[in-house]
C-alpha cells in the first residue's frame, strides 16, 4: 500500500468506491451472507488458476506486486530453489513465491500468524510448509506474540500505529481482531525441516523485520537472497543493514518499498559467471 495514504491523499472516485464497498459490505455481514461469500469466491478463483495452470498458462498465477515474482525469476534465475515467505498471508494474495512454486519446482516454508489465513495458505499451497506463529528475535522472552488482524496489514501489537492494520479491513470484508501467536525464531523452524541452502527469503511483516533477521542465525542459514519491505527506509533501513552485516550487499530497489540484498559470495560468483560469459 502507498506510504501516502491519509485519506485527503485518495482521489475522490476511489474514496467513493470504498465508501459504496463499505455499505454493501456491511448489508452482506448483517445478512450473515458476506464471509461465506468470500470463501466461495476465494474457491472459485483456486478452481480457476488451477485450471488455467493444469493447461500450462501462468495467466492467473502473477500475484506478487510490482511483478516481482517476475523480477525475482530474472535475477536468481533457479529452478527447484528453496524460498521462506514471511508474512505470507493466504499464500497466494500479493505473493513473491507462488509462481516459483509452481512454474520453477520450487519449495519452502510459509510463515503466517493469523490462523485463519493460514489456514487458506494450506489450501492454497499443498506443497508448502506453512507453520503459523510470529517469527522473533533471539532474545524474544515471551512463548506468544499479540497480534492485531489487518488482512494483508496484520502487525504485531505497538510495532505500528493502531490504524496501521486497520487501513487492510478498509474495504470491511473482515473485521479488525487482536489475539496471542506462538513466538519461534526462523533458525528454529529451519532446525525442524532441516532446510537445505535457503535461495530467497521474502520478508514482508509490517515494520517487524529487523526483528525477524535477529532470529536467523546467519552462520547457519544465511539465504542468497533477502527481500525486504522497507518503509520509512531512513528509519527502519539502518537496523537491517546492521544485522546483514558485510555478508550481504544490496542488490538494489525492486520496488518502491522491496529492497534485495544478495549474500556477497553469490554475487562474486555471478560477477565471476558474467566476466566468463
Amino acid at each position: 500500500m502507498p506510504e501516502n495514504d491519509s485519506p485527503g491523499a485518495i482521489p475522490v472516485r476511489l474514496r467513493l468506491e470504498i465508501v459504496v464497498t463499505r455499505a454493501l459490505t456491511g448489508v452482506l455481514k448483517r445478512l450473515g451472507l458476506r464471509d461465506s461469500l468470500v470463501g466461495r469466491r476465494r474457491q472459485r478463483q483456486r478452481a480457476r488458476r488451477l485450471a488455467e495452470e493444469a493447461r500450462g498458462s501462468d495467466r492467473l498465477s502473477h500475484p506478487a506486486l510490482h511483478g516481482m515474482d517476475v523480477k525475482l525469476d530474472s535475477i536468481i534465475d533457479r529452478d527447484r530453489g528453496f524460498f521462506i515467505e514471511a508474512g505470507a498471508n493466504d499464500g497466494f494474495t500479493q505473493s513473491n513465491t507462488y509462481w516459483l512454486e509452481r512454474f520453477r519446482g520450487w519449495r519452502g516454508l510459509l510463515v503466517e500468524p493469523m490462523p485463519e489465513q493460514a489456514a487458506e495458505a494450506r489450501r492454497s499451497r499443498p506443497d508448502s510448509t506453512v507453520v503459523e506463529c510470529a517469527l522473533v528475535a533471539a532474545d524474544h522472552p515471551e512463548p506468544t506474540v499479540h497480534m492485531r488482524f489487518g488482512d494483508l496489514m496484520s502487525a504485531v501489537d505497538g510495532v505500528q500505529e493502531v490504524d496501521w492494520s486497520r487501513r487492510g479491513l478498509i474495504l470491511g470484508w473482515r473485521d479488525p481482531y487482536e489475539l496471542d501467536v506462538p513466538a519461534r525464531t526462523l533458525s528454529s523452524l529451519l532446525d525442524e525441516l532441516s532446510a537445505p541452502e535457503i535461495d530467497l527469503l521474502s520478508l514482508d511483516v509490517e515494520g517487524f523485520e529487523a526483528q525477524v533477521l535477529r532470529g536467523l542465525d546467519l552462520a547457519r542459514h544465511a539465504p542468497r537472497y533477502v527481500l525486504v519491505e522497507i518503509h520509512e527506509p531512513e528509519v527502519n533501513r539502518p537496523p537491517i543493514d546492521a544485522i546483514l552485516g558485510e555478508r550481504y550487499l544490496e542488490h538494489g530497489w525492486i520496488s518502491d518499498w522491496d529492497l534485495l540484498y544478495v549474500r556477497r559470495d553469490v554475487a562474486g560468483r555471478k560477477d565471476s559467471d558474467q566476466t566468463r560469459a
